[in-house]
C-alpha cells in the first residue's frame, strides 16, 4: 500500500522577535512613564527639574520608535 504525499503548510511564515528590540521598548517605556514632566511617577513624588524629564522623555520616545519599528523578523 502506498502512503500518501504530506500536504505543504502554506500558512504565514513564523515570525521572530528580536530580544534587543524588546528591552529598547521597556527602557523606552520606563523612562516615560517614571520621568515623563508633570505626571511621571517620579516626579509627583519627587521633583525632578525640567533639564532632566524634557530628554529623558524624548529618549524615551526614541527608544520607543526604534524598538517598535524592528521588532518583529521574517524567519
Amino acid at each position: 500500500m502506498a502512503k500518501a504525499n504530506k500536504e505543504e503548510n502554506n500558512s504565514k511564515p513564523r515570525r521572530r522577535i528580536s530580544f534587543f528590540k524588546a528591552f529598547l521598548i521597556l527602557i523606552g517605556a520606563d523612562l516615560v512613564l517614571l520621568l515623563a514632566p508633570g505626571i511621571g511617577l517620579l516626579n509627583s513624588a519627587f521633583y525632578v527639574g525640567d533639564m532632566v524629564s524634557w530628554p529623558a522623555l524624548l529618549i524615551g520616545l526614541a527608544l520607543l520608535a526604534v524598538g517598535i519599528k524592528g521588532l518583529f523578523r521574517q524567519e
